[in-house]
């Protein structure tokens, strides 16, 4: 019988129904609440009331106080986190992890990763958001399928898995974001009760915790196997191991000139452009298009294609990324013709105020759409922007910025042949309508720098 008890105990113990023991070794669940009180837990920031009742973490908004956190006193780096939690009433909160609170930070504000909590319209629960510091690292408009997932008025299962660079989500099963990221290796994991401001209504609302618990340094074989959801890498000229399965590969290696020429040329130019530090630079020259190196190209043509690069501008700069390049048009040594995204500083550049409606501002088609105004989307001059073009086999185009999608289109439809109608590119002949073409980083005479150049054929 004490045989059969200790053989039951260790199949209950590896399906999470028993807790192990602060004598038991990592890699095996343990819990985070003890379903009595708040021992091992200490609340940073805010007012927000916290209690425990009944096997459940309770948390409680307080009017007029910032975001509440109730923090772990132990740090985790890598680890496997499930939990539940409910909302009584709908507000916005979220689970940090990897977080930290240092007097030389902002007094001591938490700062670090959260998984989002949104029961709002906007279907962003499960995403990546960064506390204190960055912001989105992981919008949730990146994985349409995984919106749906969040249930609200229920309860939700929450489960974050850290391994080194690696951070996964999911919200009841269904995976719903993956960061790469160095930024912080460990850190506390803490309760969200949201900032609450003076509006009487939004007082005395709850959200309850449950089944908090943690496997410390999990085995491989202990994480879960690789989905096809999009990868948000912040490792610059990486690829890893989901984005390769997910079939990515990089279009420049971040350190030589294998696979890129001058346009019109065959060979990459000998000015003008400098690979430097995982870099892509063009250096500033008169300002003027095809300024001191001149644009270059992609060895091969691509038509259907997911690609994404980071971008930088400096002030005043003008820049650009084109597709669909066709170098068989004579430009008499201006840059090469091709769909744009359009790489600029809205502030500083005049070429924003050109155009129509701001078709010439960042990430805009240019000269044929705007962008929608996204304020999250922009970023200040002189720091690394996201971009983001897809191009699918029915020819539906979309460009994004950090993130957002901010515009889509239909290539080869009459709004499209119209808009092309009232452009610079209006006596082109079949002007964006070939099957495949080239990939073209701008000369524009400004210094602006790319890096993390990555393409997926579809």
């Amino acid at each position: 019988m004490k045989k059969l008890l200790i053989l039951c105990s260790s199949a209950l113990l590896l399906h999470g129904v028993v807790s192990a023991g602060p004598g038991d070794k990592k890699g095996q669940w343990q819990s985070l609440f003890n379903g009595k009180d708040l021992k091992g837990w200490k609340q940073l920031g805010g007012k927000a009331q916290y209690s425990a009742t009944g096997n459940e973490i309770i948390g409680t908004t307080v009017l007029e106080t910032p975001n509440s956190f109730l923090a772990t006193e132990k740090e985790y780096g890598n680890f496997i986190l499930e939990l539940e939690f409910k909302l009584d009433k709908e507000f916005n909160s979220g689970i940090q992890f990897r977080s930290q609170s240092r007097q030389d930070y902002q007094n001591g504000r938490v700062f670090g990763y959260q998984m989002e909590i949104d029961p709002s319209d906007r279907k962003w629960s499960g995403g990546i958001y960064e506390e204190g510091r960055r912001g989105w690292q992981y919008p949730m408009e990146l994985n349409p399928a995984g919106q749906n997932a969040f249930k609200k008025n229920d309860w939700n299962k929450y489960r974050i898995e850290c391994r080194g660079s690696e951070i996964r989500t999911w919200v009841n099963g269904v995976p719903t974001a993956h960061l790469v990221d160095t930024a912080l290796a460990k850190g506390f994991i803490a309760l969200q009760v949201h900032s609450i401001g003076k509006k009487a209504d939004d007082a005395g609302k709850n959200i309850r915790w449950r089944n908090i618990r943690i496997i410390e340094d999990p085995a491989n074989n202990q994480y879960s196997p690789y989905d096809q959801i999009y990868v948000v890498d912040n490792i610059p000229n990486d690829l890893s191991a989901q984005q390769k399965k997910n079939g990515f590969q990089l279009l420049w290696d971040g350190k030589t000139s294998k696979g890129w020429r001058g346009a019109y040329k065959k060979e990459f130019p000998t000015a003008g452009w400098t690979l430097n530090d995982g870099t892509i630079t063009i250096h500033q020259s008169n300002g003027n298009e095809m300024g001191s190196g001149g644009d270059i190209v992609t060895d091969k043509e691509y038509g259907t294609f997911e690609l994404e690069f980071e971008f930088k501008l400096t002030e005043g700069a003008n820049s650009g990324l084109k597709y669909f390049v066709n170098e068989s048009y004579k430009t008499d040594g201006k840059s090469a013709i091709g769909l744009e995204y359009q790489v600029l500083d809205d502030e500083k550049h005049p070429d924003a105020k050109l155009g129509r409606d701001g078709d010439r501002t960042l990430s805009s088609l240019y000269d044929l759409m705007p962008r929608k105004q996204i304020k999250q989307a922009l970023k200040p001059i002189g720091e690394w922007n996201k971009g983001r073009i897809i191009v699918f086999r029915n020819n539906h185009v979309e460009h994004w910025l950090n993130g957002f999608k901010v515009l889509e289109y239909e290539r080869g439809s009459q709004a499209f042949k119209d808009l092309v109608a009232i452009s610079k590119y209006k006596n082109w002949q079949n002007f964006g309508l070939w099957p495949e073409g080239h990939i073209l980083l701008q000369d524009h005479g400004n210094e602006v720098s790319f890096r993390s150049l990555r393409i997926k054929t579809l």
